[in-house]
């Protein structure tokens, strides 16, 4: 079947963009390593023994990224409804996590508290925003609330939002939830995405 042109368009930019080169030289999943090591070397969120949960992870570039960071004594359990490829030193649960067995693998496989949560989730877009726009936020909204549910009082939660309606209410909440927040525009996030990160630190009791 041949490629339309869009698709052909869309090839030629992922070949040019520097991020999904340096990934690949670099040996990462994905481009979005670049989000992450950012925001990692910009609010120091990583670091050896601390124990992490990884969700939408697939196909792995923050899970890669988080296990190199964490080691050594750390841990990395990401999640994801899609598979993923193994990656040492990640223990990997597919499914979803709003379903009792799958949480309960996630905190067996944790441990117990952890000290972060990742959420990269996105659902698959139309294109069409009064239907994506929603579909975001509620994955936000369950990142969230894994969040308060698993974190160490002191912890940390990084989640993608897409501005628009219902991030400036999610925002307030966790300004409710946490003691400190910020919003972060990754250099690899495109200009055009609204795409931004939400990071909210020492959950409040």
């Amino acid at each position: 079947m041949a490629r339309s042109s869009s698709s052909k368009r869309w090839l030629h930019e992922r070949d040019k963009d520097p991020y999904v080169r340096d990934a690949r030289a670099r040996g990462y999943r994905g481009r979005a390593v670049a989000k992450l090591e950012e925001i990692d070397r910009r609010d120091g969120l990583l670091g050896p023994g601390l124990r992490v949960v990884d969700l939408g992870a697939a196909p792995g570039a923050w899970s890669q990224y988080a296990s190199e960071r964490v080691a050594p004594g750390g841990r990395v359990v990401a999640t994801d409804i899609l598979p993923m490829d193994p990656i040492p030193e990640v223990t990997f649960i597919q499914g979803d996590f709003r379903e009792n067995d799958v949480a309960e693998a996630i905190r067996d496989a944790a441990g117990g508290r952890v000290d972060l949560v990742l959420s990269d989730m996105a659902p698959n877009m139309s294109g069409i925003d009064s239907v994506d726009q929603p579909a975001s936020m509620l994955l936000a909204e369950l990142a969230h609330e894994l969040a308060i549910e698993m974190l160490e009082d002191d912890g940390t939660l990084l989640i993608k939002v897409f501005q628009g309606e219902g991030s400036d209410a999610l925002l307030q909440t966790l300004r409710r939830d946490f003691r400190s927040v910020r919003v972060r525009k990754p250099q690899a996030s495109r200009a055009r995405s609204r795409e931004v990160y939400m990071l909210a630190r020492a959950r409040k009791l």
